[in-house]
């Protein structure tokens, strides 16, 4: 009965072809239908019925992504089969839905041992070909012997497959070397070009992750770079003679002539010729007969239609350009003409080559060029061709950069480019350069002026940081401002509603700044001495530099109030509280100013602030290194790999007050008090009164910090100021300045009119540290295999001689009177040498490659 089911079933089983025609009918409960009936076939034990339900299930994971690691087992039992259609069905399901973690993985390895050692070679073929997909430690391991067998078949198809195989086996099993490294060489000499291809892909691949192993079979390539005629096979060997020739330089003068050859023929192929150029320019630039070969070839590519060969000419002097930047000089028409091509690859490679040729004799005419072609570029390569211009000009702090007043203006250029995304690097040099520059601050001021007070800039969000940082700048350095009311009046106009809540704040702090430096500038000419120098200068007939007189400080006052009275009721907090502490200074100094004007005592109270304000405001800000805080030490107590995952059960206890305080609700008073005995400072007498009374919530915090303080920083100041004795102690932990500034003077290369402006450099430290490279840990089990099988033992026993010859000398200075010590270690060491001879003899069973030397 169960028989005539399974003939039913698949007499009318659907086939693949029927599976296809019902997806492109667009059935959406089609694919569940399928499944349904495939898991019912599946475990049917036709072979060929559950072969046609793999088949589908294949298909449906391949174009679908349908789950089919739930048949793994079936696969298995399929790939058993004896005919070839189903073993080829099931090899396919176990290469497309295998894995390491595969339950059943350990099941085929039999399969796979049959199927290898079958004669049928297509049999062979699958099971190589299964292998080289989902290869294990394990597979690799037990079928190395087959694989070993097969390098040395009759059959040039099982050959080349084995050969692929390799490549997968080493990886994961690298003993297997031992055993099939030596035949592996041995098919580099085959007169047949599919398995030379074959073989030399593979150490091809073996080559660029440990090209120094290799360097023994040199002779080999080489012969195969003189007499090959494929194309392919000596791209290849080129690609291995550039990674072994960067290691061993003598390699380069041996090589270069047969390169040379190639590129000389006349209907030599653009691929095999481009690598022969790429060869030259990465590893054999050392040979000048080759690269000058190589830089006129490379003009065929640039001035080629194809946009894929021009590509490939710009990426070539690419690799030349750091050693041989002459190489791109004598092809800048070429450069500067693939600007304008219609290719986004060939433009953005023409950009790079344009940024290797920048120094600073033309940095200005590049920039130029540049800038011209991003106003007429896509949004996207505008703002490559910006960002390419910034990274330049600002490589190792400005070096190229003579003239900071040019590039303040480029900078201020770039801004207005329509397509400008990249405010933020824009940003952070107009801040950079005004901390390090101080010779560019009066252009920064300028360049910082002319963007403020155009209302345009500010609808463009990508524009904001530059805004930010222009406002930051005419704040910090007002001083160089001609007219600080202009300033003041573009900081506060009413569009700078459009800047983000995080913006609006420096513009007030910056018209915070104008403020006070005014109002000083004002109250120190009110002095006597100050109105004799104004009557001197203004008799001499120049006129004063922000020279303020009662009306135009009043009305400055006046403009600053009206323009901030509006944002002291704005939602943002932090722009609420700016707005209402500058308005609180106001109120405090604008009754003083009349009294100011007839009075001629100057300690009054707006003078004292001001006096306070000018300090706060006169400490000139710095370059921060971008590693300050990692010479900052980690402080003693500082827990910092502790699990804090019971934190917030603690400091509920601390929390939970301080949310009962805050429930009744408090609102703010329109008037704002100020008092400058507030803003005074008086250390002495804070030291000499006494400390009042800690409030409850103070003790509170002391039980809590002695209960858990775990997660509390030592407290340094009660146990350093007092000892055991009561006795002041005044050590602190003093913590190394977090920007150590050396100041350097960079000269120019060539004399020039003006001279370079001193740079503010950074220490060593403030580049970014680079992490090592631990890729190369992963290959270093094959690498000594295959350095083994190349070398042998030589190197090993020589370290054994070396050994011994020193125990021997030591032995030798010993006293006369431990020579019975000295008898018994030479017995000793007479044993060990038994023992090094039979392990030498077992080694000798698997022969290194015997290689000549091609270098001699």
């Amino acid at each position: 009965m169960s028989s005539s089911n399974s003939l039913m079933d698949s007499l009318f089983q659907r086939s693949l072809e029927d599976l296809i025609k019902g997806l492109r009918l667009g059935e959406s409960t089609f694919i569940s239908k399928s499944l349904d009936e495939i898991r019912r076939e599946i475990k049917l034990t036709d072979p060929s019925t559950k072969s046609v339900a793999l088949q589908k299930l294949s298909y449906l994971a391949a174009l679908h992504g349908v789950d089919m690691t739930w048949a793994a087992f079936h696969a298995v039992e399929v790939v058993s089969s004896s005919r070839f259609a189903h073993k080829r069905i099931g090899y396919h399901a176990i290469a497309q839905s295998f894995s390491d973690q595969t339950p059943v993985l350990l099941l085929i390895t039999n399969q796979l041992r049959k199927d290898l050692s079958s004669a049928n070679e297509h049999e062979v073929s699958l099971a190589l070909e299964c292998l080289a997909r989902i290869g294990t430690d394990d597979l690799a391991r037990d079928l190395t012997s087959e694989v070993f067998t097969l390098l040395g078949s009759s059959k040039a198809l099982v050959r080349k497959k084995a050969i692929g195989v390799v490549l997968r086996v080493f990886d994961k099993y690298p003993d297997a070397v031992k055993v099939c490294f030596k035949r592996l060489v041995e098919n580099l000499e085959s007169s047949d070009p599919q398995l030379l291809s074959a073989v030399v892909g593979v150490f091809c691949e073996l080559t660029s992750k440990d090209p120094r192993s290799y360097l023994p079979l040199a002779p080999e390539f080489y012969k195969i770079l003189v007499d090959s005629r494929n194309n392919w096979v000596l791209i290849k060997v080129l690609k291995i003679f550039a990674k072994l020739a960067s290691i061993e330089p003598r390699l380069g003068k041996k090589v270069a002539d047969p390169i040379c050859e190639h590129m000389r023929k006349n209907n030599v192929g653009k691929s095999l010729l481009f690598e022969c150029i790429r060869t030259v320019f990465s590893s054999l630039s050392d040979q000048e007969t080759a690269l000058k070969l190589a830089v006129g070839k490379i003009k065929e590519f640039l001035v080629d239609d194809d946009p894929n060969l021009k590509y490939l000419g710009l990426h070539a002097l690419s690799i030349v350009a750091p050693k041989h930047l002459w190489a791109v000089l004598e092809n800048k028409e070429a450069v500067v003409k693939a600007m304008s091509d219609e290719d986004p690859n060939v433009k953005l490679e023409a950009l790079h080559l344009l940024m290797a040729m920048v120094n600073e004799d033309n940095v200005m005419e590049i920039s130029r060029i540049l800038m011209n072609y991003a106003l007429k570029s896509d949004p996207l390569f505008c703002n490559e061709i910006i960002g390419s211009i910034l990274v330049a000009c600002s490589r190792n702090s400005y070096e190229i950069i003579v003239d900071f007043d040019w590039y303040l203006s480029l900078l201020g250029e770039m801004a207005r480019v329509p397509h400008c995304q990249i405010g933020k690097e824009i940003e952070h040099q107009l801040i950079d350069i005004g901390t390090r520059v101080k010779d560019a601050r009066l252009e920064l001021v300028r360049v910082s002026r002319a963007l403020l007070i155009d209302p345009a800039l500010l609808g463009n969000h990508f524009l904001h940081p530059i805004l930010s940082a222009a406002a930051w700048a005419t704040g910090e350095y007002i001083e160089f401002s001609k007219s600080p009311y202009e300033i003041a009046e573009a900081l506060l106009q009413p569009r700078t509603c459009l800047l983000p809540p995080s913006i609006r704040p420096i513009y007030i702090h910056s018209a915070f700044k104008v403020l006070v430096f005014s109002l000083g500038v004002y109250f120190s000419a009110q002095e006597p001495t100050s109105s004799l120098l104004a009557q001197e200068s203004t008799s001499s007939g120049s006129s004063v530099v922000n020279g303020f007189t009662y009306n135009s400080i009043s009305s400055l006052v006046d403009m600053i109030e009206s323009g901030l009275c509006s944002l002291s009721g704005n939602l943002d907090v932090e722009v609420q509280e700016r707005a209402k502490n500058v308005l609180g200074f106001i109120g405090m100094i604008k009754h003083e100013l009349a009294g100011k004007a007839t009075s001629q005592n100057s300690e009054t109270e707006a003078h004292r602030a001001m006096a306070f304000m000018e300090d706060v405001f006169s400490e000139e800000l710095g370059p921060v290194s971008s590693t300050a805080q990692e010479k900052v030490p980690l402080p003693e107590g500082l827990e910092l790999n502790e699990n804090l995952e019971g934190l917030q059960e603690i400091c509920r206890e601390v929390f939970e007050p301080i949310a009962e305080s805050n429930s009744t609700s408090f609102h703010s008073s329109d008037k704002v008090s100020f008092s400058v005995a507030k803003l005074t400072i008086r250390d002495q007498e804070e030291a000499s009164s006494s400390l009042p009374h800690p409030p409850e919530s103070a003790s509170l915090l002391a039980e809590h910090r002695k209960r858990h303080g775990l997660y509390y920083l030592s407290s340094q100041k009660s146990d350093n100021h007092n000892d055991g004795d009561g006795n002041d102690n005044n050590t602190s932990n003093e913590y190394p300045p977090a920007n150590e500034i050396s100041v350097d003077s960079f000269k120019p290369k060539k004399k020039i009119s003006k001279p370079r402006p001193v740079v503010v450099k950074l220490d060593e430290g403030d580049e970014p540290k680079t992490k090592q490279d631990a890729s190369s840990s992963n290959d270093e089990p094959l690498s000594r295999a295959i350095q083994t099988a190349l070398m042998g033992k030589g190197k090993e026993k020589e370290r054994v001689k070396d050994s011994h010859e020193i125990n021997v000398d030591t032995e030798n200075i010993e006293q006369s009177s431990r020579r019975e010590k000295k008898n018994k270690k030479k017995n000793g060491e007479s044993s060990k040498r038994k023992s090094r001879r039979r392990k030498d003899e077992e080694a000798s069973s698997t022969k290194p490659v015997e290689v000549p030397d091609l270098l001699l």
